[in-house]
């Protein structure tokens, strides 16, 4: 167990290992109840990778804004290139491509839904609160990963290096990359009240 969990790979394997474990039980222990591979199951499976994929985005983007920000104006100078050179390029990784596994898993959760234009158009046309809310968080999504992928990660590959600039431009990137990191801070928690209201009925 101790070798697992020295891991991260390994880790994660083990993780989703037991993920198909859970399922082998549940679907052994409600064999009249719990869905066997059909459309309702592969529904959840997407919606549940969506989730995953959602916790990855949010949680670096709140890691940017609640950590790494306020503490490397606390860090010496001689030390900060370090973060620059080996974490910011991992965390940028996780952080877009997280971005980019939410969105395409969500619009196969809305597409499979069957509500996917109604979500489009925000409820407009159905009259349904769900569509409006759910219709809501995602085009909060959609515009927060836009600014993910075409305006903080252009100008965070000027600050590290990866494309050339000047130290005015780099200065003036990472002061665009963190204005837009910091509203997509703002937008997260409409977001994410918008996509978890559905789970009320009683508002709908």
């Amino acid at each position: 167990m101790v070798k697992i969990l020295q891991d991260l790979k390994l880790t994660v394997i083990a993780s989703v290992v037991l993920v198909i474990v859970l399922i082998v039980v549940l679907m052994l222990w409600y064999p009249g109840a719990y869905p066997k591979f059909n459309h309702q199951w592969w529904s959840h499976l997407f919606r549940w990778l969506h989730v995953a994929g959602g916790i990855m985005w949010i949680g670096h983007l709140y890691y940017f804004n609640f950590t790494q920000a306020p503490t490397v104006p606390k860090i010496p100078a001689e030390l900060r290139p370090a973060i620059g050179k080996f974490i910011l390029p991992e965390a940028l990784f996780w952080f877009r491509w997280g971005a980019m596994w939410t969105i395409v898993t969500g619009l196969i959760v809305a597409w499979m839904s069957g509500f996917l234009g109604d979500y489009i158009l925000i409820g407009l046309t159905s009259g349904s609160a769900a569509h409006t809310s759910i219709g809501i968080g995602m085009w909060l999504g959609t515009i927060m990963w836009f600014n993910v992928w075409f305006i903080i990660w252009p100008n965070q590959k000027k600050v590290m290096g990866l494309t050339p600039a000047d130290d005015a431009a780099k200065a003036a990137a990472a002061r665009t990359a963190s204005l837009f990191s910091r509203a997509n801070t703002l937008l997260s928690l409409p977001l994410l009240y918008a996509m978890t209201s559905i789970a009320t009925p009683k508002l709908f």
